[in-house]
Formats: structure tokens, C-alpha cells, sequence
């Protein structure tokens, strides 16, 4: 697929749009509208509906029970607070040109009344949290945004960043991962940054993947997300955002899971006020899970503590403590790779390298952050956040040291002990402001990073010998020849780690501000960033300065259709190092896309397409011959472009949809001398043609009320093996096809979940080709990670 070059995209949309703007609309007088919502016990009443029905305008309170309401025609107008199931209130107010004028609402019904009516999943996802600091609609956001809620979470019973999560947004795949250690979720040709509530946790072996127990929704965001952070690939981002306190008196969920190949799970939600005035209030989620595998020797136990607390200092100031606790128990990393000179999926599909006498891997994950908002007046809001995160391991990383004519291998165990440490502070200020007839929504930002990760790697043991090797095609228990590793843990990691050291800081300043013309229909995003960046990249320090602009556009021809264009620049510093020794670059990118975006049904469904071209200089890649994963190959330039689609909502009554397609096609377009690769071959890790839907639908009414059904599939074709190769006789991965299912029930608080996965019991699998040296030879390896075939899981889930 050809598509338009990104400057005549952002010139020819820019033209289009100012002319329409010019000829089609006269200067209208305009104000504007700002309020708070709280409820009858003086909680804050988050997505509450406030419209003027006369003008079709229309808006929800975020997080806080804040609203506001832009280039309001002036006059005297009603405005209404509704949702679903609760009375609405009706205040008259008179617009003044160039005035903001102010409406509260107090509703009748308590934090704890409101919070059991039902509202929709879709309406939480119209704006974003206040984690991703822009503060508009999505569907006015220059930006392909996707939230997914925890409600399509538990539907679906995913309860790891791992399961799946990423297939309910197009073009997303996953990467081959160790026992969940961390997931690694690629777009759009490339690695998309992992976010926590804001804070860019991205790292090569962590932290720790979210439990789901502890989400709230995931937001998704495609292309460059220069509000966000400072540095990070064009290709997208994924912010998970945590539960909090919501002010209910006292709100809660118990969970049990029990699923196949041993899968036990208990989770407890609890949410509520520590005082009677609610100006102290908390949330505490625990999880305890054991899980084994159809892999023998295979396991991966966790548990996590979660509390958070919140004090309201006053009506406009609130500052959030958060503790989260992973603690993870797992087999030896590595073990759940089946390895193949033959190509791929030619081992059976719980082939495994293990063995019973492996020391587990452990893993403690701890952080902890502060959240400080102030609403100063009307028009501003200040955000300060800080956080402090502490990844510890303790384990090994099985993985054959060389493979013979046969197949047959020689497993070692290399030791991977590693700790990291991350730092964060953020602070922001959101504007909402009007200047005549022009509408200001302002971000001004700070960012300040430290990131240190250390590790042994250095220290091996070979569980075979050359006469004794292991035999691919045995399936009997073959006993290691050479025992066990005994490895040295006592010698302060510090000392032991030297040269295995990345540390990596960076100071990112930007300020952003989208002006709204004509009643806002016409909005102009223009932002910049400014990045220091400091890199000890394993023994090469290196400093890198770098200013990136960002421009965006966007036109609502209707309160309920839009359309938008961006450019964007991003800067990624990289971790690793070529094998002469020399640090490897940032990578500097750019990216152009054009969007529409459409709500139908009174927003019921939305449904949003995205064409983008995305350029990369300086790409490295792991060198595919170190396990360790320290050294890079240098690439060069790539190219990603693609069109993108998702809708999700509600079709008919009770019936819902999660449907998505993408079409990614990434390439490389100039290599470096040395790295094997020829202009025109693919980038690894995506999908050509990538299709995903989930379907529910709910009994409303009859005998069978709260009755559930939901299932869907998914389908890649043209797939990538994660690593680089120009070897035209290898093997490519084959199409990917899964069909799930399941059935529900409901009744009343009480909630009962079958889900069905790999219903056709289908061998699935992603790897990769290293090239080995087999007999004096090299050749071609192939490497793979089945996932399970056809299992279930059945949940409990008791709301109070």
C-alpha cells in the first residue's frame, strides 16, 4: 500500500480545513460554561452528562465532577445533569460573549447511589484520565486514542498484560515474553512505551507486567504522544491506569478464577471512606494466584498488595499515596522455548527444555507514588506527581548453548540477578482558557527521569555434556549429566555486575496549546518539546539534546464527527551496545497521520480510522547471537505505514462489540554497512493484515434476564518473527487464528463467568530464526512459544 507523503498530508488537510473554516461560518458570539458535580453526600459525581439540549453541545465530569463547555453560544440556555437510571437537574443559565459563566449541580443521590447505576462503559471512555494530562473528548483529541475498561477485562477473565489485553485494539501483537515477566507489545512496526498512571516504566526486563486485579482501563494511544513524555517510538503508547478511591461509603468485589492446568485465583477489592466527613479515603486490592501449565515443570505463582489513599484537603485539592506489591514465583525463564532446525511448530506443542530441579525464578516488585492535584481557579489545574520503583531478581535463564545435526541440544543455565531502580517527577499545569474568540487549552510540563538497571549475566552452567545432549525427541525425564548450578549470590550485586550496568536519565520540558476557532470546531495544536537526556549505556556515557515539534489539527463537522491530521517528532535514547564496543544512538523519528473519528447512536458506538507514515533513523535491533540481550545490531532507517479501525459499543439492545482492523506494512529503507539486511525487508514483529472482534450480548428482559453470551477471534496473516533476517529461505511464521467463547450470568450482585480459549484447539505459536553455528555450519534455528491449547476459565465474582 502507497500512501501520501507526510508533508502533503499535514499542507493539503491544513488548506482544506482553513478554507472550509473561512467560507462556511460567520464569527458567532460565544462564552463559555464551567461547573462541579457532586452528589447529595458532597463526593464528587464523575461521569455525570451535562448538555444544552438546544444547542447540541454536550460533555461529561471527569475524574473530579468537573465539567466545562467552550464557545457556548450567547443566550440564555438550560442546561441539564443526567445519567442513566438517576433524576436529572435543569439550571438556566445566560451566556455572556467572552465571559465563563458557572453552573454546580448537587444531585439528589448519594456517592454510594450513583455508583450503583449502571453507567455505560462506553461514556467512561470519552475522555481520557488525567494520567495522560490532556483534558478534552477523545473524539476531539488529534491523536487515535482506545481505552479499554475493566469491565471488558473481567468479561473476557484476562488477567495479565500478557493474556491478551492488547488484541481489543487494532494492529496491537505481542512479542515472545519470559513466564510474564514483562510484556513486550509492539505497533505499528515497533515497540509500544509502557506507561503506569503517566510515568514512562518502559525498561528491557521490567518492571513487572500489571496484574489485572489492579486496573482500572488501559489507554492505548497510536503515533507519537508528545504530551505524555519527552522521549518515546512513534509507533504508540499503553497507559495503565490503577484503581482508586472513589468515594463511596463502603463498595467492594471478591473474585475466584479456577481455570485448566492447575489455575487458582482469588482477588479482593475493597473501596471506602477511612472518616465520616470523606476527606480520607481508600482502596485496597489483594491477589493471590497459583498457575501451572501444559508445559511439565512449568509455573508462575503471584501475589500482589495494592492500597492507595487519598485525603481531600479541600473541595479543589487532593493528594494520592499508591503502594503496589507484585511478588512473582516462576519456573526458569527460557524454559518455554522449543527450538528447531527443521522451522517452526515441528516439536509437540508442550515441548519443553525444563527440568524439576531448577531453582525458581523470584521476583519482588515494590513502588510507590504521590499524587498532588489543585484546581487553582476556573480555568487552571496543577498536577505534580512523583514516583519510586524497585524491581529485584533473583533466578537464571535456561537456553541452549548449541545444537547439534539431529536437533539434540546442550542446555545451560546462565544466572540472571538483576535489580532496577526508577525514579520519576512530573508537574503540569492544564489550562482551559478563552481570549476572544479563541479557545486555549493549554499544557505546560516538566519531566524528570532516572532509570539504573544492573544484572550478572556472567556466570553459567551446562546441564548437558557432548555426549549426553538432550533429546528434542524423547519424551521420557532425562536427567541432567552435569547436576545442578551452584551460583554465587553472596558477592554484593554491584561488584558482580560491572559492565551489565544501564543507566539512563533525562529532563524533558514542553508546553502544548490547542487553539479553537469558530465555536471550536476548528482546533490547532501546536507543541514542542525539549529533551536532555543523559546514558550510561553499559560502561558508554553519552549525552544527547534534542528539541521535537508537534502540529495537529482537527475539525468537528458535528458534535459527533471529526476528522484530524498530525505531525509529530519523538526521540527514544536506546539501551545495549554493538559488538565494537560503541554505544548505539537515539532514535529519531517522525510521523504524519489522518484520522476520523465518528460516535453514533448517542455515542452508544464509536468507531475511529487512522492512515499514518512513520519514519525511524538509527535503528538497532538485539544481536540475534547474545542470549543476554546487551549487544545490538545497527539497522539503519525503516518506514511503517499503515490504516487502522476500531469501533466498539453497544449495536442493539444488549448486544456489544469489540471489532478491529489493521494493516501495518514496515520496512526497511536504507541499512548499514555490516548488518545484513537489504532495502525492502520487513521489520519483525507485526502483522500484515491483523483482524480482532469480541461479541457479548446480554438477556434484558424474561425468565433468562442477566444471561450472557460472548465470543470472537482473532487472525493475523503475513506475520514477522521478531528478529531482523534477509535469509530468504526462512521459514515465515504462519497465519494466526483463534476463536474464543463463552457464557455468563448475572444475578443481581452475584456474577458467574465460562470463558473457552483456542476453542478449535489450534497449534498456536510465535518465534523467531537465530543463526547458530550446527556442525562448522551456520544455520538457521528456529525458535517458538506455543500457547495453550483449548482451556477454560470460570470465575465467581460477588460485588457488595
Amino acid at each position: 500500500m502507497k500512501l501520501i507523503n507526510c508533508s502533503r498530508i499535514v499542507t493539503a488537510t491544513l488548506f482544506l480545513f482553513f478554507s472550509a473554516s473561512v467560507f462556511a461560518f460567520e464569527e458567532t458570539p460565544v462564552g463559555s460554561l464551567k461547573g462541579h458535580v457532586i452528589t447529595k453526600d458532597g463526593q464528587p459525581a464523575a461521569y455525570i452528562s451535562v448538555t444544552i439540549e438546544a444547542l447540541h453541545k454536550g460533555t461529561m465530569t471527569d475524574e473530579n465532577g468537573n465539567y466545562s463547555l467552550r464557545s457556548v453560544q450567547v443566550g440564555a440556555w438550560t442546561v441539564k445533569a443526567s445519567a442513566v437510571g438517576i433524576k436529572a437537574q435543569a439550571i438556566t443559565v445566560t451566556i455572556t460573549k467572552g465571559k465563563t459563566s458557572i453552573v454546580d449541580f448537587a444531585m439528589d443521590e448519594t456517592s454510594e447511589q450513583l455508583q450503583q447505576v449502571t453507567v455505560s462503559t462506553l461514556s467512561r471512555q470519552r475522555s481520557t484520565s488525567s494520567a495522560l494530562r490532556i483534558s478534552e473528548p477523545i473524539i476531539e483529541a488529534p491523536q487515535n486514542i482506545q481505552v479499554i475498561s475493566s469491565e471488558l477485562l473481567n468479561n473476557q477473565i484476562l488477567t495479565n498484560m500478557a493474556d491478551g489485553v492488547y488484541k481489543n485494539v487494532s494492529g496491537m501483537t505481542r512479542i515472545e515474553h519470559f513466564a510474564d515477566l514483562y510484556t513486550r507489545i509492539n505497533t505499528r512496526g515497533w515497540r509500544a512505551t509502557a506507561l503506569r498512571n503517566g510515568m514512562n516504566i518502559t525498561g528491557d526486563w521490567g518492571p513487572l507486567s500489571e496484574d489485572m486485579g489492579i486496573v482500572d482501563r488501559i489507554e492505548f494511544v497510536k503515533g507519537p504522544a508528545g504530551f505524555l513524555m519527552s522521549v518515546g517510538d512513534p509507533g504508540g503508547t499503553y497507559n495503565v491506569v490503577t484503581k482508586k478511591p472513589t468515594g463511596k461509603d463502603f463498595n467492594g468485589s471478591a473474585n475466584l478464577v479456577y481455570g485448566s492446568y492447575d489455575f487458582y485465583r482469588a482477588g479482593l477489592d475493597l473501596d471506602g471512606k477511612l472518616n465520616k466527613s470523606g476527606s480520607l479515603l481508600y482502596r485496597l486490592n489483594l491477589v493471590g494466584q497459583n498457575k501451572n501449565s501444559f508445559r511439565k515443570y512449568e509455573y508462575n505463582d503471584r501475589y500482589v498488595v495494592a492500597p492507595v489513599i487519598t485525603y481531600k484537603i479541600d473541595d479543589k485539592t487532593s493528594l494520592t499515596a499508591e503502594y503496589l506489591y507484585q511478588k512473582a514465583k516462576m519456573s526458569d525463564l527460557g524454559a518455554d522455548y522449543a527450538f528447531s532446525l527443521d522451522g517452526f511448530g515441528t516439536l509437540p506443542r508442550d515441548f519443553t527444555t525444563s527440568d524439576p530441579g531448577l531453582d525458581p525464578t523470584s521476583i519482588n516488585d515494590q513502588s510507590l507514588t504521590l499524587n498532588f492535584q489543585r484546581q487553582l481557579n476556573v480555568d487552571w489545574k496543577f498536577t505534580a506527581q512523583t514516583g519510586y520503583f524497585y524491581f529485584r531478581q533473583k533466578g537464571a535463564n535456561l537456553w541452549p548453548a548449541s545444537i547439534n545435526e539431529n536437533g539434540d541440544l546442550l542446555r545451560q543455565v546462565g544466572i540472571w540477578d538483576a535489580k532496577s531502580i526508577n525514579k520519576y517527577g512530573q508537574a503540569y499545569f492544564n489550562g482551559d482558557v478563552q481570549t476572544g474568540q479563541v479557545h486555549h487549552r493549554v499544557l505546560i510540563g516538566l519531566d524528570l527521569t532516572d532509570k539504573e538497571y544492573m544484572a550478572d549475566w556472567n556466570q553459567y552452567h551446562d546441564l548437558d555434556d557432548g555426549d549426553h545432549l538432550f533429546d528434542v525427541h524423547s519424551t521420557d525425564y532425562q536427567p541432567p549429566v552435569n547436576g545442578y548450578a551452584s551460583f554465587d549470590y553472596t558477592t554484593p550485586l554491584e561488584q558482580r555486575s560491572i559492565g551489565s550496568v544501564y543507566n539512563e536519565s533525562y529532563t524533558g520540558l514542553y508546553v502544548q496549546d490547542e487553539l479553537g476557532f469558530f465555536n471550536n470546531t476548528l482546533r490547532l495544536t501546536l507543541a514542542g518539546r525539549y529533551t536532555h537526556a543523559a546514558i550510561n549505556n553499559y560502561g558508554d556515557f553519552l549525552t544527547k539534546n534534542r528539541f521535537t515539534p508537534r502540529i495537529g489539527l482537527g475539525y468537528s463537522f458535528t458534535d459527533d464527527f471529526s476528522a484530524y491530521a498530525l505531525f509529530d517528532q519523538s526521540f527514544m535514547p536506546q539501551s545495549g551496545q554493538l559488538r565494537t564496543g560503541a554505544g548505539v544512538p537515539p532514535i529519531l523519528a517522525s510521523d504524519a497521520e489522518f484520522g476520523l473519528k465518528k460516535n453514533w447512536a448517542s455515542d452508544k458506538f464509536v468507531t475511529s480510522v487512522s492512515v499514518y507514515r512513520t519514519s525511524r533513523d538509527h535503528v538497532t535491533a538485539s544481536d540475534p547471537t547474545d542470549p543476554t540481550g546487551v549487544y545490538m545490531v545497527a539497522i539503519g532507517k525503516t518506514l511503517s505505514q499503515g490504516v487502522e479501525f476500531d469501533a466498539k459499543g453497544e449495536l442493539l439492545p444488549g448486544l456489544s462489540a469489540v471489532v478491529n482492523y489493521a494493516y501495518t506494512d514496515s520496512k526497511v529503507t536504507k541499512t548499514s554497512e555490516g548488518a545484513g539486511l537489504s532495502v525492502g525487508d520487513k521489520v519483525p514483529g507485526f502483522a500484515k493484515h491483523n483482524i480482532n472482534t469480541w461479541l457479548t450480548y446480554k438477556v434484558k428482559n424474561g425468565v433468562l434476564k442477566g444471561l450472557g453470551f460472548s465470543g470472537g477471534f482473532s487472525y493475523q496473516a503475513d506475520r514477522t518473527s521478531w528478529t531482523w533476517t534477509s535469509d530468504a529461505d526462512t521459514e515465515s511464521l504462519p497465519d494466526y487464528f483463534r476463536l474464543d467463547g463463552g457464557i455468563n450470568y448475572d444475578l443481581g450482585n452475584l456474577g458467574f463467568t465460562l470463558n473457552v480459549y483456542n476453542i478449535l484447539d489450534k497449534y498456536l505459536y510465535s518465534g523467531d530464526v537465530g543463526f547458530w553455528e550446527v556442525g562448522g555450519v551456520d544455520k538457521n534455528v528456529y525458535s517458538w512459544q506455543s500457547e495453550p491449547p483449548r482451556n477454560f476459565k470460570f470465575s465467581i465474582n460477588y460485588r457488595f
